[in-house]
């Protein structure tokens, strides 16, 4: 029978999967686009307000650069989506940025992008489900009063998706994903049609507010600094278009083509229903402050709703489904948007860890096929931002972007290299065309993304991204330091050349406190290996009970000498320990194996009463050079029921 455990995680993952079926869960591109998009397509629901809150702070004089903000904001999403197809095409291993800076550039530059990805996607996660909590609670008050609580069950829920696999997680996150775009496209189309069309007056809620004009002579280089500002603030819609790069061994072959249609679809969406929000916006005069208290003419309870929720009432008012579809797929799309991360983060973990940067438990896949430990990982570093910035994402947004702008800048600038070198080489007209095209797309794409990195630094740095650029500067050393480590324990394990030598002697030694079963199975064990020398080791903690055992000893006439040693003040562990190092300073190339006798029992509860001496010892004796510690087990009555057959089955997923 299967234990409580095993059921649990069975119903919530299903069965495991046998590795033989890794091929079966590969993607197929309808199924890719919201496993790998959701993070870019659902960034429209918040970008284009994050354009008009910034903008804000000059007044609503300001919202006349919105369209022109917006429109650069597409020309560099062109840029690097353009780039990325010839990422795919020429690096479909899956390593995505990460491999293209380590490959051209070098490793350190490889890990500066490792650090910065796996930064922003916690990141990823921590935005996309507080802005969910925040659009779900402008037409839910109980999820506007509890925006933690919904953020950290919403990830919750989220991993235990992604542990099921990726292919199940695709399905699940396919129809909402595809749902919103539904629900956008369709806002989009029909407000446009009232205005242009019908000659309906469409004025959001908020048309008649007017902002208060924190920075009355705000002009010039002021200006310029806040239409800057906007425009990084905006460039959030950019995030995770690098997750198709890392995700390409994910999709059906022929891989690096689909990768790149993917891409191709993901950006004319995106493109599409980012620059139709902004208009949509501009057409409802919709006023969006940092700092609701700011509107003039708000009445003093005045909520301010998301801007998605605003233009959804004015186009859709009258008719309220349409207006509930759009709000509800937009938080669901919100919160599936950070599966982009929990694919993306998993995947180059395990590369990391390949490569010795991360622990090695990270490269090595769940009973679904799925990088399970990266999952959680992920899932966890996510909820503390959540319950450090009280999901706010506004305060959070702020942190954002700085990362996946260094991985673009990397990636773009080692592709260039990548061109230039088999350009060096490569003899064919046609290929050598199609080359120096490529090295163009990624050189526009190095030069707008270097563009927006510069200037997300320097309108952002304060505001909350210095402490992004900190977390990666961390993760770098941290990420060196087990490097080096590794480096170290595989230098030091490595056997020497030639034949290894082999210790002269082995002395066993076997631990007794008393004359029982356990203690004579250990000592018939030990005898079966044919020791070169044989001792049976007990410490006198008490005069009487070693009397009783030396005569218990004497009576069953067992052929092996009870060896004594004294302990003044009643301490085993230190004498046993001590004569260990006595017998190794003798023989130095003697091996010493000691055989300590322990009880299985059955009940947690149990382990405190028993063996708590034993794994004393054994702690202690793990750090002396040349030893061996032998656990000898005896199964006690309680132990009965959990036999090995049933270990096995609990272990390979087998009720």
């Amino acid at each position: 029978m299967a234990r409580p455990t095993s059921v649990v995680k069975r119903l919530l993952l299903g069965r495991p999967f046998h590795s033989e079926r890794l091929s079966h869960t590969l993607l197929p591109k309808r199924i890719a686009l919201p496993v790998f998009s959701s993070d870019p397509l659902s960034s429209v629901a918040y970008a284009p307000e994050q354009i008009f809150l910034t903008l804000s702070v000059a007044g609503t004089g300001a919202y006349i650069f919105s369209g022109w903000v917006g429109l650069f904001i597409a020309l560099v999403m062109i840029a690097v989506v353009a780039s990325y197809r010839q990422n795919v095409n020429a690096y479909p291993s899956g390593g995505g940025d990460y491999e293209v800076a380590t490959v051209n550039h070098s490793p350190s530059w490889g890990l500066v992008v490792a650090s910065a990805l796996l930064v922003d996607y916690i990141l990823t996660v921590a935005v996309s489900i507080s802005a969910a909590a925040a659009n779900i609670g402008s037409a839910v008050p109980f999820v506007n009063d509890h925006k933690i609580l919904f953020s950290v069950v919403a990830i919750a829920l989220l991993t235990a998706i992604n542990l099921r696999g990726m292919k199940e997680s695709g399905a699940a996150f396919a129809i909402p994903t595809y749902a919103f775009v539904v629900g956008i496209f369709a806002l989009i189309v029909t407000g446009l049609f009232r205005y242009f069309v019908m000659g309906d007056d469409l004025r959001a809620a908020s048309a008649d507010f007017d902002i208060v004009d924190s920075d009355p002579g705000l002009a010039g280089a002021g200006l310029v600094f806040l239409l800057l500002r906007t425009f990084a603030s905006g460039c959030a819609a950019l995030t995770g278009v690098e997750a198709i790069a890392n995700g390409v061994p994910a999709f059906k072959p022929p891989k690096g083509r689909n990768a790149a249609t993917t891409l191709l679809m993901m950006g004319i969406l995106a493109i599409s229903m980012f620059m139709g929000l902004i208009a949509l916006a501009r057409i409802t005069e919709v006023k969006m402050a940092e700092h609701p208290d700011e509107l003039i003419g708000a009445p003093n309870d005045y909520i301010q709703e998301t801007l998605l929720v605003q233009l959804s009432r004015t186009v859709f008012d009258g008719f309220t489904p349409g207006f509930v579809f759009v709000t509800a797929v937009t938080g669901l799309i919100l919160v599936l948007a950070a599966n982009t991360a929990f694919n993306g983060f998993p995947v180059l973990g395990s590369i990391l860890a390949q490569d010795r940067y991360l622990p090695r438990q990270l490269h090595t896949r769940g009973d679904k096929l799925a990088f399970s430990n990266g999952i959680i990982l992920l899932a966890l570093f996510a909820v503390v931002l959540v319950l450090a910035f009280g999901a706010d994402e506004h305060r959070l947004i702020q942190l954002y972007i700085v990362g996946v702008f260094v991985s673009f800048v990397l990636s773009q600038s080692g592709m260039i290299r990548h061109w230039n070198r088999l350009l060096r080489t490569e003899r064919d007209k046609k290929t050598r065309l199609r080359m120096r095209r490529s090295q163009v797309i990624n050189s526009f794409g190095l030069l707008m993304t270097a563009s927006v990195l510069v200037i997300v630094i320097i309108t952002k740095f304060s505001h909350g991204a210095w402490i992004s650029i900190v977390a990666m500067a961390v993760l770098f050393v941290i990420m060196r330091s087990i490097r080096r480590h590794y480096r170290k324990v595989s230098a030091e394990l490595n056997p020497p050349e030639g034949k290894a030598p082999l210790p002269s002697r082995n002395h066993v030694i076997v631990l007794v406190s008393k004359v029982h079963q356990p203690m004579i199975r250990a000592l018939t064990y030990a005898k079966a290996t044919r020791p070169d020398t044989l001792t049976a080791l007990t410490v006198n903690v008490d005069d009487s009970d070693t009397r009783e055992l030396q005569a218990e000893w004497d009576r069953r006439k067992i052929s092996i000498p009870l060896t004594v040693v004294d302990s003044p003040y009643r301490e085993i562990t230190g004498p046993i320990v001590d004569y260990v190092k006595s017998v190794k300073r003798k023989s130095p190339r003697e091996v010493v194996t000691v055989f300590i006798p322990e009880y299985v029992v059955g009940h947690w509860w149990e382990n405190l009463l028993h063996n708590q001496s034993a794994l004393r010892i054994k702690s202690r004796l793990r750090f002396e050079p040349g030893v061996m510690v032998t656990s000898v087990p005896w199964q006690l009555a309680s132990s009965e029921g959990r036999n090995l057959d049933k270990l096995d089955s609990r272990l390979t997923g087998r009720s």
